[in-house]
This record gives C-alpha cells, structure tokens and sequence, in this order.
C-alpha cells in the first residue's frame, strides 16, 4: 500500500496565477471602469505586441484557436470542393477548422520522432483539389517547415501553421507564426500564453489578408453598419486581451522554464528505460506537453493516477477514427505511426512553476512501476539529445 501524497496536478492554472494576480487583478479593473468590452484598446494593443513576438506584422484576435484556423482558410477562399491537408495526430479541431470552412480535410500520418506531419506523406497526398497545408507544431515542437514550404510553393499551395500549443517556439531560429502564409493560436487557459476562457489569434504579414480577417471577425464590417460580405460575430474579447498583454510580458520566461523541465525529465526518464521525446537540430520546442512513450500506457496511467500524478493522453482516438468523420472513409490501419501513439502516449505534469522536487517524483513513481525497455522509433531527421546539457 503506497503512502498517500500531495496531488501533483497535470496543469496547475493557480500556480501560474498567484504570481501575476496584483497585475491581473488592475488590467481587468481597468476594463471594467472604461466599459470598453468590444475589440477596446486593450485588443488593438495586444495584437500589436503578440504580432512583433510572433515576428509577424500583423495580430487579429478572434473567440478561439478554431476560429483562428476557419477564418485563416476562409480569408484564402478556401471553402467547397477544397481540400485541405492536414495531420492524421493532432486534436480534432485542426480538421473541424477544415469542415467548417466548407473544405474537405485530407489526412495524412506524422514523423516518428517529432510527431509533427510527414511531408513525405502530404506530397502523396496532393490532388489537383489541393488547396492548402496546416501543418500542426504538436506539443510545441515546430514542424519540418522549410520542407512544407518549398512543397507549397512547387503546387501553389497556401500554409497555414497550427500554431495552437507552439507560443515562442523557433524553427532554424525563426518564430513559429512567422513561418507560412499565416499561422492561428489559440489562447485556451491551458495553454503556454492562455487567457481566462476561450481566445484565439490570426498572425500574418500579408496585409490584404490581415484586412479581411478583421473584417471577416466582426460581421464583415469596413466601417460600422457597412458589410462588404457575409462576416462573423468572432471577436476576441476586450478582458481576455487584457489579461493576455500580462502574460505576454512573462512568456519568454515561462518558455525557457519548460525547456528546463524537459531536460530534467529527459535525463531522470532514460535512466529507466522511458522512450523520451525529442526535438529535431532544426527546431527550439516550447514544451506546450512533455509525451512518453510506453507499451503499458493503461497501466502506467492507473498506476500514477492512483499516486496522486495528474497525466493525460494527447490523442486517444485520432481523427480518422473519430466518428464525426467516418464520411472521410478512413479505416485503421491508414496511419499506422498515429494509432499505435494512440495506444502508447502519456503526457506528464508539465507548467512552468514545476519543480524538480515534483518532477523527481514523478521520475520515482515512473520507476517504482517496473517499465520494460522500450524500443524508440527510427530517427529520420537529426535530433537534439535527449539528456541535455545543463542551463
């Protein structure tokens, strides 16, 4: 019988709140005493700043990470009788963006060691009604964007990165955002820069576009009252960009905090026999998930979970075996690195106010459960170390 312990929550939003709530707590106040709730100040000003760290020219805060994606496509006029390809492993909303755009998303699976989409796969993929490609910057390691770029430009595709849980990451030194035509975040409490409800953001530096997404956010409005076409009430609130600009200021910081847990984890996992994660040369990860890989997932979970080690799985059933999307004809087996993840992914605690106390103890449990050596995949691409350097 194990000896009862403090809960080690898998995200510990009050953490992250107790040392910036006197900052929260004025920037909301100050809201609220100007009553300026509707795209006010604070959400011109917030776009301009999350725009110059994304390195980007242009910022349109809108509800959600989905609507970021939808509106991105739909600012292209990508819509019925598209296709629009995308990764087989990532949440659902990556291909629900698709749909309601009115394109039809086109699956393909991910590389075996950053998880991130196979490029070799959406070549494959690419039919005369080939539109677009979002590839999606999982857990918060860039994709192959260099490689996704040069293939979208030799088929006139646009690429629109889903940047959803990769705040502040870099690829070959440049930050995600800045990399495709467009890139959508979003904004959900859980993420690395997350508001307090649901938010998202558009970052290009294509003006045309950048003018059409906020016309298309807010009812397809030039000027007030005067609709140049169908548009959508997608607004990011005034509060919530408030609260943002806060976290902004911190984000770096939390960002370098990850990494440092990640290596942490990295050097006390392998010593047990735990298949890692790890980041391509290429690519700095802002760690949004740490994700092992284990052949008694199930196992593993109850037993950390039944210790007081909050853990989740970062997808249990990928999208094509979702039933939302049965109509794509997709059957198991079609990707076969995306569902045997499926059946063997965990992810750890992971938020920037971890400590190595913590995650020794989740190294500790990890140990006292009797992992079998596990097998990693075969590398494709030249990948960092997995047990890093210190500092």
């Amino acid at each position: 019988m194990h000896t009862q312990q403090s809960q080690v929550p898998f995200v510990d939003l009050g953490a992250q709140y107790h040392t910036i709530s006197g900052e929260i707590t004025e920037a909301v106040s100050k809201v609220l005493r100007e009553s300026d709730f509707i795209l006010g100040r604070e959400v011109s000003l917030f776009e301009e700043e999350f725009a110059s760290f994304c390195e980007a020219k242009w910022a349109i805060g809108v509800d959600s990470g989905t609507s970021a994606l939808e509106l991105a496509l739909r600012a292209y006029e990508i819509g019925p009788g598209d296709e629009v390809i995308t990764a087989a492993n990532s949440f659902i909303a990556s291909a629900l963006a698709i749909s309601h755009a009115g394109a039809t998303p086109v699956l393909v699976d991910v590389d075996a060691d950053t998880y991130t989409i196979d490029v070799a796969a959406i070549e494959k993929a690419i039919t005369p009604r080939t539109k677009a490609i979002i590839p999606v910057h999982l857990y918060g390691h860039p994709a192959d964007m260099d490689a996704i770029a040069q293939l979208a430009q030799r088929h006139g595709l646009v690429v629109i990165e889903d940047a959803c849980q990769a705040h502040g990451a870099r690829y070959k030194g440049k930050r995600t955002g800045s990399l495709g035509h467009a890139a959508a975040f979003s904004f959900y409490p859980g993420k690395n820069l997350g508001a307090y409800g649901d938010g998202g953001a558009v970052v290009t530096s294509d003006h045309a576009f950048a003018k059409r997404l906020e016309m298309l956010r807010n009812y397809g409005q030039k000027e007030k009252y005067q609709h140049m076409f169908r548009g959508y009430n997608r607004r990011l609130d005034t509060l919530q960009a408030a609260v943002l600009r806060i976290k902004l200021k911190y984000l770096e910081e939390w960002n370098e905090a990850r990494r440092q847990h990640a290596k942490t984890y990295c050097r006390l996992l392998e010593q047990i026999g735990v298949v890692v994660p790890r980041a391509a040369t290429t690519s700095e990860s802002v760690w949004h998930l740490y994700v092992i890989r284990i052949d008694q997932r199930d196992a593993l979970k109850e037993h950390l979970t039944t210790r007081g080690i909050g853990v989740g799985i970062h997808y249990p059933i990928p999208i094509h075996l979702q039933p939302a999307y049965r109509d794509l004809g997709y059957r198991p087996g079609d990707f076969p690195v995306t569902e045997d993840y499926a059946r063997r992914i965990l992810s750890l605690p992971m938020y920037a106010e971890l400590t190595p106390e913590i995650i020794g103890r989740v190294a500790e449990t990890l140990s006292e459960f009797g992992i079998t050596k596990q097998t990693p995949a075969t590398w494709s691409m030249p990948l960092q170390p997995s047990v890093y350097p210190a500092g």
